[in-house]
């Protein structure tokens, strides 16, 4: 019996970069995760909550989440 798996993912920062890894990661699987950008003063929140039924389809959706932000964050950095 698989049980129901909930992770969440907080990223905070600007809001320029903010909305830049939103963007990366919107194209993905969006019945997978939700996510909120998140005003807070200066900065924002990014909030991803992926749930999944069972841990390996949790894990490989953090994984997949986790690639596309470090990528983008690798694409940001450059351009800094």
């Amino acid at each position: 019996m698989m049980g129901q798996v909930t992770a969440s993912i907080l990223w905070t920062g600007s809001k320029e970069r903010g909305e830049a890894l939103l963007a990366a990661i919107s194209p993905d699987d969006p019945e997978d995760f939700t996510v909120e950008l998140l005003d807070i003063g200066d900065s924002v929140k990014l909030r991803i909550v992926i749930s999944a039924d069972g841990l390996g389809q949790s894990r490989a959706s953090v994984d997949d989440i986790l690639a596309c932000l470090s990528a983008a964050e690798s694409g940001l950095d450059s351009l800094d």
